[in-house]
Formats: C-alpha cells, sequence, structure tokens
C-alpha cells in the first residue's frame, strides 16, 4: 500500500492558508512526544465559519482530484471526536455542493445510555467508510476508529488528514523508524491521503513567500533531518 502523491500546487495553497488563518505557527513547541518542534499545527484554530468552508474546500479538492468516491472507493465519511467531528460533517457538506452527497457519522468519546444510546452518531456505519482528520501524530485515533468501524460491520477504506508530520512514531517513549502515516499504509493496508506534509511546509518557507518566516527555515530543516522519516 502506498501514499498518494500530494498535489504540489494545492500543497502550497494550503500551507500558505494555514499560515494565514494563524493554524501553522513557528516558534517552540512541545509535542506529544516530548519533542521540541520549531512549528505547529493546531486543526482547532479553524474557527470561524470562513476558515472552516476554505478547510473543508481543500480536502475536497484533494479527494476529488484522485477520483473522489469511486476512485478512493469510499461511501461515507467518519470523523474521530473530537476534531474529526467538524472536519468530517464539513468535508461532507462540501462533497455535496460539488455533487458528490455522502453519509458521514462520527463518535462520542463514552457511549450513551439512554435515547438512542451507543457510541456512534449520524448516518448508520456500513460499506466503505473514509476516515477524516486533521494530522496523525501516534495513530491511536485510527486504529480506535479502525476498531469501531470493524465492530459495526463497515470496512476501512483509508484515511484524510491535513497535514502530514513525515516524523518518527514513539512507542512507549522510544522512537521507532517508521510514522503513523507509513504504520496504517505498511501494516494496516490503507491509503493515507494528506494535503500536505512536512516537505511541502519546508518548500514554503524556502519559496521566500513570507519573509517573516525565513528565520524558520533552517530550524524545521534540522527537525526534519532529526526526527523525520
Amino acid at each position: 500500500m502506498t501514499t498518494p502523491t500530494i498535489d504540489p500546487t494545492l500543497a502550497q495553497e494550503f500551507v500558505q492558508f494555514s499560515v494565514a488563518a494563524g493554524v501553522l505557527r513557528f516558534g517552540e513547541f512541545k509535542t506529544k512526544a516530548g519533542r521540541l518542534s520549531p512549528y505547529f499545527f493546531n486543526a482547532g484554530l479553524f474557527d470561524d465559519g470562513a476558515k472552516l468552508a476554505r478547510l473543508a474546500e481543500f480536502y475536497a479538492r484533494r479527494l476529488l482530484a484522485l477520483g473522489g468516491p469511486d476512485g478512493l472507493g469510499f461511501d461515507m465519511l467518519f470523523g474521530p471526536a473530537y476534531k474529526g467531528i467538524t472536519l468530517a460533517s464539513a468535508l461532507a457538506v462540501e462533497l455535496a455542493r460539488r455533487g458528490h452527497n455522502v453519509p458521514f457519522s462520527f463518535n462520542r468519546k463514552e457511549a450513551k445510555d439512554h435515547g438512542e444510546g451507543g457510541s456512534l452518531v449520524g448516518a448508520p456505519v456500513r460499506g466503505r467508510v473514509l476516515i477524516v482528520d486533521d494530522v496523525m501524530s501516534a495513530g491511536t485515533s485510527v486504529r480506535e476508529s479502525i476498531g469501531m468501524l470493524r465492530a459495526a460491520g463497515a470496512i476501512p477504506a483509508g484515511v484524510a488528514i491535513a497535514l502530514d508530520r513525515q516524523e518518527r512514531a514513539t512507542d512507549n517513549g522510544r522512537d521507532v523508524a517508521w510514522s503513523a502515516v507509513q504504520f496504517v499504509t505498511r501494516q494496516l493496508q490503507l491509503p493515507v491521503v494528506s494535503i500536505a506534509s512536512l516537505d511541502d511546509l519546508l518548500q514554503y518557507l524556502k519559496n521566500g513567500k513570507d519573509p517573516a518566516l525565513a528565520a524558520f527555515t533552517e530550524p524545521v530543516e534540522a527537525y526534519r533531518q532529526r526526527y523525520g522519516v
């Protein structure tokens, strides 16, 4: 299983948009793995209607360029709680606007014991399901999603993310030789579609489109060399 090639033009547009929206920031940030990263991507800051609509447009353009539901082989979308809920619902709206009306569902962190009950919300989970999330760090969210989908009788069809950090994952506090994206593609045999990657972020910095960020080119490149895959 291979990762679909990224569209460089779309990727550069997305990086520029993420910087302008304040979602992609530069400085010094501590990651979940305890690393000091010179950049941080916080999808929670796509926090108004205009930003969210534009983000959904990027996801949709990326998926449709690869053939959409038919080409990628999915019947519905699934958004893992919590950020994936907003992403999957916004993407469903944008795909419908572009002529591809697909159902979507998401999960609760805790199962509901009243009303309709259960942990899955939205359309019935069935057929081939595309998981939609922001980034993939350890891959925990994806593995949990796959478990829920299979338990419901559905077939995981792949994962769509905004940014591939292209860095080694950790296992019990130790660096491993592969990234979470590579684990999903190689071990779980599922395609991972990303709008942009760390390489695209570096290319944006090197292109000098934002001179104010030029000073971060070297730190980001050093981080890529140290932790990259």
